[in-house]
């Protein structure tokens, strides 16, 4: 059997043509790509899981600022706090996306998924499960599949880079992984997952890549928390019934079109948007004088 996908479509008739889940079309493409069997890549995600709660730990831990002073300590204040608005899974998922990106801020190591600067996302709303919510290995393996089969498609429709593609690139290709991963775990079909990875996706298309002193921190690591609890919202409508109007390859293709279209200022250069600002200006002035 073929199971060879390109976009979404493909991934959801290949669902129905053999009668499996979205993550299982996932692993078995991998298989046939790579030749390898189902444990070695049950292993691979075993570790890069691993890998999650490490990072978050290691966040957690470290309370000093990085060196630029910009972040670092935060999450652990944020752990510190009774949370006035958000539920414990939002909150959790917030919190927990922000130490894993404070990590990575700090050169500690992390999964990129898909890129260092979004890498937050995923393992945040994911520990944030694990910790509300009664799962399995399995559970958590083919949420990972599924984030992995969205990438997939993404890159290959479009692209995850901020340089290309702006932020929406980026930590919406990290939303919209996690949002149908979550769709996945809490026992969404594979057509939940098309709508949870569409709504999260095309809520985020036009945000700009504007990093603070060329530095993965501001607004990057704070953005990881916020559009963690935008994941989850993109999983609980379609979760509820809700189905996005637009089909999910189609959003690809506009985010790709976006961001192909968005000058070069917002596109990671540091020459656009938050970056230029006068207090912008005056930090990365401070970091050059040092």
């Amino acid at each position: 059997m073929n199971y060879t996908y390109e976009s979404i479509d493909q991934i959801l008739q290949a669902c129905e043509d053999h009668d499996c889940s979205f993550a299982e079309v996932v692993l078995r493409s991998e298989m046939e790509t790579y030749e390898c069997s189902a444990d070695s890549i049950y292993r691979g995600i075993d570790e890069r899981l691993r890998i999650f709660e490490e990072s978050i730990q290691e966040g957690l831990k470290n309370k000093d600022k990085t060196i630029s002073g910009m972040s670092g300590g935060q999450g652990a204040q944020l752990l510190g706090h009774r949370p006035l608005l958000l539920g414990d899974i939002a909150y959790k998922a917030m919190t927990y996306a922000i130490l894993v990106n404070e990590a990575n801020a700090k050169m500690f190591r992390i999964v990129a998924c898909p890129t260092a600067g979004s890498c937050g996302i995923l393992p945040g709303c994911l520990q944030a499960l694990k910790e509300t919510h009664e799962l399995k290995q399995k559970d958590l393996r083919d949420g990972f599949l599924v984030a992995a089969g969205i990438g997939n498609v993404i890159m290959e429709r479009a692209c995850v880079a901020g340089a290309v593609g702006g932020c929406q690139a980026e930590v919406g290709t990290a939303a919209a992984m996690t949002a149908g991963a979550v769709t996945s775990i809490l026992g969404g079909t594979a057509q939940q997952i098309a709508s949870a990875l569409a709504l999260s996706l095309k809520n985020v298309l036009g945000l700009v890549c504007d990093p603070v002193a060329g530095l993965v921190e501001v607004p990057c690591v704070k953005r990881n928390g916020i559009f963690a609890v935008q994941a989850l919202t993109a999983a609980e409508l379609a979760l509820g019934g809700i189905e996005s109007q637009i089909p999910a390859d189609q959003v690809i293709d506009a985010m790709n079109a976006i961001g192909r279209a968005l000058p070069e200022a917002l596109r990671e250069t540091s020459t656009g948007g938050l970056a230029v600002t006068p207090r912008a200006r005056e930090i990365a002035q401070d970091l050059s004088d040092q």
